[in-house]
């Protein structure tokens, strides 16, 4: 294994002091670990915090910042982040108006912020929670009770994080996460496994014509082991799945603020069709170059002319990565009006600018 490191037990803590030396506009606290923006807390804004195990930057801690993330908790390498971590970042970054969480769906971090929104509350800090399950390849995994929570996450800190700085209360924050989520869809594929330092070998090994598709990422198995032809062929079987219109319901916990304990409402993905408007995510899990990211999006684009579908804004490159994984992840959210509002709004991170 070659990785620039120095030992496997500080990677996270030393990677942590350069992102602080190199973004002076984030505060970043090393014990416990978690990120917030430097003029944290905001006033009179709602807080949003999201985290999960390293190795997926720039998610989360490079979209800390104004029109995003106002704090990131993140865990060791695939780990989750410890409760002490969520809970003292929410009280960092707590402006009066509530903290809202935005969790992807993995067993360890769902349990871990549930304990820090308790804490939280118990203190009297006004919390939400959102659960992001956007993954369509698998209903369970090894990792999660349901779909899991990927690339969507950085779609929903963009929206929720614009409108939080537009003035929407916890309670409209709230809502506006849970129908992005049910309102987007994801799947990704692999070519070569990722190396977990850990390890010190690739997480799984595929021949040189195959593929996994609907890997998770942290490169755990999807739908199958297919071979791989081409890309065309791949973005096709990608598209088929993301159009799919099988009704998916399940059942997600929220808080409820006024009693002070966690409820359960079923709900279902609303489905996709022909004269929908979609934001496109075409994502690096960390080695495929933007290069071929642009021929995946030129594929993307004529199917979803050929079905009717209107792309009207995308995001192409490494956001939801997998360490050094080759692979890709293409995401597609309905929108209206109000969701392109909020896209279009100004935000400032290290791995996202515009207009500010």
């Amino acid at each position: 294994m070659k990785k620039l490191i120095n030992a496997v037990d500080a990677v996270v803590r030393e990677q942590l002091m350069g992102m602080a030396a190199a973004h002076p506009e984030l505060k970043v606290r090393i014990e416990p670990h978690y990120i917030t923006r430097a003029d944290a807390p905001v006033m009179g804004k709602v807080a949003l915090v999201s985290g999960g195990g390293s190795g997926h930057e720039p998610m989360h801690g490079g979209l800390v910042g104004k029109g995003m993330l106002d704090g990131a908790c993140p865990g060791e390498i695939f780990t989750s982040p410890t409760p002490d971590q969520m809970y003292e970042c929410g009280q960092a970054v707590d402006g009066g108006a509530g903290v809202l969480f935005l969790v992807k769906n993995y067993t360890g971090d769902v349990l871990n912020f549930e304990t820090a929104v308790e804490l939280l509350h118990g203190d009297g800090v006004k919390v939400g929670f959102a659960l992001i399950d956007d993954d369509v390849a698998v209903k369970d995994s090894l990792y999660t009770a349901g779909r899991r929570g990927v690339a969507t996450t950085v779609l929903c800190e963009k929206l929720v994080g614009a409108a939080a700085e537009a003035g929407y209360d916890l309670a409209r924050c709230e809502a506006l996460a849970r129908r992005v989520n049910n309102q987007s869809r994801t799947i990704g594929v692999a070519m070569h496994a990722c190396t977990v330092p850990a390890a010190g070998k690739p997480s799984f090994t595929l021949a040189d014509n195959e593929m996994e598709f609907g890997v998770g990422i942290h490169g755990e198995p999807g739908i199958a082991r297919r071979p791989f032809t081409d890309l065309n062929t791949l973005v096709d079987d990608m598209f088929k799945e993301l159009a799919d219109n099988t009704p998916y319901g399940r059942t997600l916990r929220h808080w409820d603020r006024a009693s002070g304990s966690w409820q359960e409402e079923h709900t279902f993905i609303e489905p996709l069709n022909g004269g929908d408007r979609v934001i496109a995510l075409v994502n690096s899990l960390g080695g495929t170059p933007i290069s071929e990211l642009y021929g995946v999006y030129g594929r993307l684009a004529t199917l979803c002319e050929e079905a009717g579908i209107h792309l009207v804004r995308n995001l192409i490159g490494p956001y939801c990565t997998s360490l050094d994984m080759t692979g890709i992840s293409i995401t597609l959210l309905k929108v209206d009006d109000e969701l392109m509002t909020l896209w279009d709004a100004p935000v400032h991170t290290p791995a996202l600018r515009r207009g500010c």
